[in-house]
């Protein structure tokens, strides 16, 4: 079974995407994550994906790494198109397979271009004026590089239960992949939190 990496390592380059401080990529990738969930059309699906691809082009993005996130980001495709197709329809499903791979891409383009420990040092100096109300910079950075690492967890969580789903003969059943992955991701959310806790972390 493949193991897939949604969320790309960190690729030296020159690119313009690379000299770019950390602060616009991200609002960058705000902005336009906020666009593909706020504009639902197809016409607008198909804009968004090509500006995806115009930056991985842009950031000259090895072809290696596109290929493993749209392969191990199948899966999650799949059954989330496959709801939409049966709860909205055809065309909305297409929507949502656009609109996911394009998401995919400009997530895959900034962590290519932008060393995690970069992320990081930029989340825990923004949040840094909210410490006088409560905000624990230290923390919020570490939820944020907890949900990277859990990336390509969940997402090999997904191919083992479609693995599953079709062992048992079940592989054109939605709710033969969506109930017991949502399970194991529940589960191993569980089992992070009590690790966290036991380190003096969950407090």
């Amino acid at each position: 079974m493949s193991h897939p990496l949604l969320v790309g390592t960190y690729q030296p380059g020159r690119t313009v995407l690379h000299r770019m401080p950390v602060g616009p990529k991200v609002l960058l990738l705000a902005v336009f994550s906020v666009a593909v969930v706020v504009v639902r059309s197809m016409p607008a699906s198909f804009v968004t994906l090509a500006l995806a691809v115009g930056a991985a082009l842009l950031a000259r993005v090895a072809l290696a790494a596109v290929g493993r996130a749209l392969r191990g980001l199948l899966v999650l495709v799949v059954v989330v198109s496959a709801v939409q197709w049966w709860v909205n329809g055809l065309p909305r499903a297409a929507e949502t397979t656009l609109d996911l791979v394009a998401l995919a891409l400009a997530a895959l383009v900034l962590t290519a271009t932008t060393p995690v420990n970069a992320l990081l040092d930029a989340i825990v100096r923004w949040l840094r004026p909210f410490r006088r109300v409560g905000v624990n910079p230290e923390r919020v950075a570490l939820a944020f590089s907890l949900a990277v690492a859990a990336l390509p967890a969940t997402l090999t969580l997904a191919l083992e239960t479609r693995d599953a789903a079709r062992a048992r003969g079940l592989g054109r059943h939605p709710r033969a992949h969506l109930t017991p992955f949502v399970v194991r991701v529940v589960a191993r959310a569980h089992e992070t939190g009590d690790a966290l806790h036991a380190r003096g972390l969950g407090d």
